[in-house]
């Protein structure tokens, strides 16, 4: 490189530290300049991932800021972009964390190879997962379609320690022109939502260290037993952290081997949800139909409904009657995540209960989630729904009403969540009216729901459906 500039295109890699990319960047020995590109691929993303992407943007910011560098912010064709920045600062290179799903991968091949008839090098990194999807194999060849051989295959993997972050910024002589992160309006269509769900968001790499520290030291050593307990905070709550880059994997995969090897049952536990995260990156890799049609092929003639009815809505809104369902969406709503076991519940009272396709629930979910990730949002869907890799059986149909009682025995979330018929509702569940659309009509003083398909009805039709198909 000769010490040439290199144009850092960041994405969902927001840290310094386990970056791959970024020490590969810094190791050229030229400046760096970071960039931030609002593309056309962002426009099919929700509105509470966009806002989340935001916050983000705006502390990575800062956090460069804090050691020399600046984050350079553009709007457009990535392409174009990156070719006007590398010629405007001299650069030599672009460099970028790799990305797994369909539409990345298309926007990528693309940017690369005509960055590289340009005469730039241009080169992707790994970073946003632990082991690429191409070189995790079976015994016999070819990828993994079952999630516990994979597990066992890799979870006594010895990956590299995780780069540290650089105490300096190399800066070039000249910053290149930069948009306003207020210009991008990120959380716009949040409306009147926006304020209430940030009083929730936990934003930045700092902040990911700080809450990874304080499982490790007080959650993990319970963890196999509190993250099914969606009243506890029982779990690590690094899924938006993850989402967007603030931590690497690298860094919780080393954290919870130390743990485990000082005897933790909880951070084998956690380990094993790392490696989740993987197979359904995996999959999405190998099978890209996981993000946008049924996995297993005999579903796509199965019955289900695939418009937005009135019991759909009814499933958005957090007003099915069902406790557990609605405690879980309205949770989403305010805090822009939601429990695993709550996703559960209500990805299986969407497509079971209700009999509607699990695509259905995956794009409310794509809307909603401030931890939005793509590959696990459709294998979760597809797992509920029975018609992914390695799913639920599809006659497993759980009752949301037992669940509550095993799960939620003291009431402690439902009561968080659910206003209608308490006489001191919590100030959460308050929240989610002053936060949903005021066109919803929703008041915390209306009566609470009959069901609108109880968990018997629900089960019985399920399993009438289910009669006679071969899956």
């Amino acid at each position: 490189m000769g010490g040439k500039a290199v144009i850092w295109w960041v994405r969902k890699d927001l840290r310094l530290a386990d970056n791959p990319c970024l020490s590969a960047a810094l190791a050229a020995g030229g400046p760096v300049i970071p960039v931030a590109i609002l593309d056309p691929l962002h426009d099919s993303w929700g509105a509470a991932p966009r806002f989340r992407w935001g916050l983000g943007l705006g502390r990575f910011a800062e956090t460069l800021e804090q050691i020399g560098g600046r984050l350079i912010l553009r709007r457009g064709d990535p392409l174009e972009i990156l070719k006007e920045l590398a010629e405007d600062c001299g650069a030599g290179a672009v460099a970028w964390s790799r990305h797994y799903d369909p539409g990345c991968i298309e926007r990528d091949t693309r940017v690369k190879a005509e960055l590289e008839k340009a005469g730039l090098a241009a080169k992707s990194h790994p970073g946003h997962l632990l082991f690429e999807p191409w070189r995790v194999e079976t015994k016999t060849g070819g990828h993994y379609k079952v999630f516990t051989p994979m597990w066992k295959a890799l979870r006594g993997s010895d990956l590299p320690e995780p780069e540290r972050a650089p105490a300096r910024w190399p800066a070039p002589d000249r910053w290149p022109a930069t948009d306003s992160l207020e210009d991008w309006a990120l959380g716009a269509p949040m409306h009147r939502a926006m304020p209430i769900l940030k009083g929730h968001q936990r934003v930045g790499e700092a902040a990911a260290g700080d809450r990874l520290a304080w499982f490790l030291d007080e959650a993990v050593e319970q963890y196999d037993a509190d993250r099914d307990i969606p009243g506890e905070d029982g779990t690590s709550r690094m899924s938006p952290h993850l989402a967007w880059g603030e931590i690497g994997p690298r860094s919780l995969w080393h954290a919870a081997l130390r743990r485990r090897e000082e005897g933790s049952k909880g951070a084998e536990t956690f380990l094993k949800e790392l490696v989740w995260r993987e197979f359904a990156y995996h999959l999405a890799w190998h099978t890209p139909r996981l993000t946008r049609d049924n996995w297993r092929e005999e579903w796509d003639a199965f019955p289900w409904n695939e418009r937005v009815t009135a019991k759909v809505r009814a499933w958005q809104q957090g007003r099915t009657g069902i406790p557990f369902v609605d405690a879980a969406m309205r949770e989403m709503w305010v805090t822009g995540t939601m429990h695993n076991r709550g996703r559960m519940i209500v990805a299986s009272y969407l497509t079971k209960h209700l009999m509607t396709h699990w695509r259905i629930g995956m794009r409310w979910f794509e809307d909603c989630l401030t931890d939005w990730d793509p590959a696990s949002n459709a294998l979760g869907w597809q797992w509920s729904a029975g018609s992914g890799p390695d799913a639920t059986p599809y006659f497993r149909v759980f009752n949301p009403v037992t669940q509550l009682d095993r799960f939620d025995r003291n009431r402690r979330y439902a009561d968080a969540w659910i206003a209608e018929g308490r006489r001191d509702p919590s100030e959460t569940a308050l929240s989610y009216f002053e936060a949903i659309p005021e066109s919803w009509g929703l008041s915390p003083s209306d009566p609470y729901p009959d069901p609108v398909v109880t968990p018997e009805e629900g089960r019985r039709a399920a399993l009438e459906a289910y009669e006679g198909r071969s899956f």
